[in-house]
């Protein structure tokens, strides 16, 4: 293995295990951790999704790579009932095994190499900068097209709402990327994770009328339902929008045998096709929200952006892991800001996955202090 390398030595440490030791500290609390951290569901799968997934537990045979023409057309209508896409195809429409897996794996199964640059967002999801180290690329972090100056990207990374900063880029800024992608023969992918979660700001998806003109050549919108239908141990997304690019990504896909398992795809089809649940897990976390908001303000906290999404990003004017310190004394996991990336060491991400019990006492203890 050492003569051959290891493919682990192209990528910065998993982030996760740095805050460890801080962990232990938060979870010696008399009264036990709140993890703020990781931002994973703790809410019930709604009785339909479990419903739908139960029905079909029986099934031997493989599914497909494409997924149930249910599914695509349950999506196709989601989207457009919920966020306005008209236009797209169910055929460019491709389930996968979570959206990490998709954006770790879209610049090699683009056929991106050395010889490309990707673009990522300046602060970021880590897993836009793997994918893109996996496929040997190059990595430009940038928010604004001046910073690309004459260069010509293969791909570009859009995520709005954003993870970990919850900022929501307006109809004009995703405009000028879809222009300037066209003209220089760009590919955007525009993680839309969190689109469903908008609490002071309205975000538009990148195959959104108002932004695409109804052309969705060389879009990729990507979408999952780990966080508005509590579906993270599903690993249930899914990508949609240029039918030729989703195309070339099923003929890859087919060839590895990258399917999403038909109970889950059975499940994903029931949630697409049901409002209510998703709904009422929006007000959970609206709830929830307005209380570690208040609470954070009042211990000392600035929040910036945080309009839409699940998270709220939060400072005390200190390096990130000093806040990280006080807030485990006080029993509390937070994500510090430096995971994602090198201009936000002074913020810590605080997410809104957490039940109503240990949201009220991280509220009582940010109180006490």
């Amino acid at each position: 293995m050492s003569s051959r390398g290891r493919v682990s030595a192209l990528l910065p440490d998993f982030p996760w295990d740095t805050i460890a030791a801080v962990k232990a500290r938060a979870a010696a609390h008399p009264d036990g951790i709140v993890d703020l951290s990781v931002g994973t569901p703790v809410d019930p799968v709604a009785p339909i999704i479990r419903a739908a997934l139960s029905a079909v537990a029986e099934v031997p045979g493989y599914p497909t790579t494409h997924g149930t023409p249910e599914l695509r057309a349950a999506a196709v209508d989601a989207l457009k009932r919920r966020y306005g896409i008209t236009g797209l195809d169910p055929a460019a429409v491709l389930p996968v095994i979570g959206t990490k897996e998709l954006i770790a794996g879209l610049p090699r199964l683009l056929g991106l190499g050395s010889g490309d640059l990707v673009v990522i967002p300046e602060i970021a999801y880590p897993t836009y900068e793997v994918g893109a180290l996996l496929a040997g690329t190059q990595v430009l972090r940038a928010d604004g097209l001046t910073r690309l100056g004459p260069q010509s990207p293969a791909l570009i990374y859009l995520n709005s709402p954003s993870n970990p900063t919850g900022r929501v880029l307006g109809v004009e800024h995703l405009r000028k990327v879809v222009a300037f992608a066209r003209e220089r023969g760009a590919i955007v992918a525009s993680d839309e994770c969190y689109l469903g979660l908008s609490w002071d700001s309205r975000p538009f998806s990148i195959l959104d009328p108002e932004v695409c003109d109804g052309d969705h050549t060389g879009l990729l919108a990507v979408h999952s339902l780990s966080k508005t239908s509590n579906l993270a141990s599903y690993r249930a997304g899914f990508v949609a929008g240029d039918p030729e690019l989703v195309a070339e990504l099923l003929e890859v896909r087919k060839h590895s045998g990258m399917m999403v398992p038909y109970p889950i795809q059975a499940a994903m089809t029931a949630a697409l096709g049901d409002d209510a649940h998703e709904a009422q897990q929006r007000e959970r976390y609206r709830a929830r929200r307005e209380q570690l908001r208040n609470a954070l303000q009042g211990a000392g906290f600035r929040i910036d952006h945080s309009e839409a999404g699940l998270y709220l990003w939060s400072t005390r004017g200190e390096n990130c892991r000093t806040t990280l310190d006080w807030l485990a004394e006080r029993g509390i996991l937070a994500a510090p800001g430096d995971f994602y990336g090198p201009t936000s060491g002074e913020h810590v991400r605080i997410a809104l996955t957490a039940t109503d019990e240990r949201v009220a006492a991280a509220v009582e203890r940010l109180r006490a202090n």
